[in-house]
């Protein structure tokens, strides 16, 4: 029998991005197909209702659901611990190994693991989200002696608003940002749809463009032990980071 390489992602419930984008950029590589779980999430803020969405137990039990599929990675498709800190998602994907046996990642420790490889000290920053939400952002990064150099956010908070943003505005605030010229420009929100415009804009501005359903998934396939330089043409971080 062939084997298949079946990637797990947990998904937010109001997101309607991810799961296209996702399955496009596997659809070329033999035998690998995304599956996915979600759990309730509906806003991106800071209250104590918002914050909540994100408690581990909801999280694991969609995980449980995604190991009855075999996968042979679980991957949460989203970018919390962008605001909630980065330690959050470390902690996430030891409890899900830890439940499961499965190897687990996530969109922001896998972009965060391509900024330190590429020894990246600068950082564009684009997403849809609140500016309070956009400031613990780039306040995390700057923990990581990662210094913000231009930055969009459309000041946006139901999650599912974030998918109705149009690819020509998401291209506007990209080359905004590039106009800063830092080191590498990351889009932080996993239910806009910039990754297809990813590979066009990096070649437009020279610049490392890092989608965070891109990151999720590179990192997704290396676990799976698959060769990423199959998805290259959804960015040069499948070729360079193979």
């Amino acid at each position: 029998m062939t084997k298949r390489t079946l990637l797990g992602m947990l998904t937010p419930s109001s997101n309607t991005a991810l799961e296209p984008i996702t399955s496009a950029m596997v659809a070329g590589l033999p035998n690998v197909s995304a599956h996915f779980s979600r759990f309730k999430v509906t806003e991106i803020a800071l209250s104590s209702d918002a914050l909540a969405q994100f408690d581990t137990s909801n999280i694991l039990r969609a995980a449980e659901l995604l190991a009855h599929a075999k996968v042979d990675v679980i991957a949460w498709n989203g970018t919390s611990s962008g605001w909630l800190g980065f330690e959050t998602d470390v902690k996430l994907c030891e409890q899900i190994t830890a439940a499961t046996g499965i190897p687990a990642t996530t969109s922001m420790l896998a972009l965060n693991e391509i900024l330190a490889a590429s020894k990246a000290t600068t950082l564009g920053l684009v997403t849809p989200y609140r500016d309070d939400v956009q400031a613990r952002i780039i306040a995390n990064y700057a923990k990581l002696g990662i210094a913000c150099r231009g930055d969009r956010h459309l000041n946006l908070q139901d999650n599912f608003s974030f998918a109705e943003v149009t690819p020509a505005e998401i291209e506007t605030m990209i080359r905004e940002v590039a106009r800063e010229t830092p080191d590498a420009i990351a889009v932080v929100c996993t239910n806009m749809r910039a990754a297809p415009l990813v590979a066009r804009l990096e070649l437009e501005t020279g610049i490392p463009i890092l989608d965070t359903i891109a990151t999720v998934v590179w990192k997704s396939l290396k676990l799976a032990g698959v060769d990423t330089r199959g998805a290259s043409e959804w960015g040069s971080l499948f070729q360079k980071f193979a």
